[in-house]
């Protein structure tokens, strides 16, 4: 009777989705090292501003250097805040979002709900830390003709990034819009076909 019940099945089945609910802590992994990411490119930041201090307080540089300088300490700070997004959108994603715990210890402008709003956020900071790249770039170079390839290529990227950042977030829109009608549809049909079975 087991067997015909299908109760066994049902069983094994709800034990692997508890095993597959639990494989979501193997995120903390990525989290934790992205974490330790962000820690060093903040280190790292901190350590170039600290000699550029020195080496502006202790002696004559050029202003062009320093200033090059300190949009490199801008620049690492912003890679290690987009590792600590990353972190934080997973752990939202994967571990606070399932947890039933509210509200979240976390910033409001940190949660993220799915991946849309994740990508949101990482492909924004990329955009900065590639304009910030650019204007250090800018101020060290004197090649004018590397310059403006460089330019061109960095521009083409952030066209590409925030096209495809708008266009994807849209996409995920009509598909959500769409899910409620076609899941009305079936309903529908289903009920007419309940009816066309049953007796006259």
């Amino acid at each position: 009777m087991r067997g015909v019940s299908g109760k066994p099945g049902s069983s094994t089945q709800q034990r692997f989705e508890r095993f597959l609910a639990s494989s979501r802590l193997l995120i903390l992994i990525p989290v934790i090292f992205l974490l330790l990411d962000a820690a060093a490119s903040f280190g790292y930041g901190s350590y170039i501003f600290v000699t550029t201090l020195t080496d502006v307080v202790h002696g004559p540089s050029r202003p062009g250097g320093t200033l090059g300088r300190f949009l490199v300490v801008m620049d690492t700070y912003l890679v290690g805040a987009t590792m600590m997004i990353a972190a934080f959108g997973f752990y939202s994603l994967f571990i606070d979002g399932h947890s039933g715990r509210q509200p979240s210890m976390m910033p409001r402008w940190l949660n993220m709900h799915d991946l849309e709003d994740l990508k949101a956020r990482v492909v924004s900071m990329l955009i900065l830390v590639a304009a910030i790249t650019f204007v250090d770039v800018a101020v060290e170079t004197h090649d004018e003709q590397g310059l403006l390839y460089l330019g061109i290529g960095i521009a083409v990227v952030i066209v590409a990034l925030t096209a495809f950042l708008r266009f994807g977030r849209q996409m995920t829109h009509a598909q959500a819009d769409a899910a409620p009608s076609q899941s009305a549809g079936r309903s529908a049909a289903q009920g007419e076909g309940q009816e066309s079975d049953s007796p006259g």
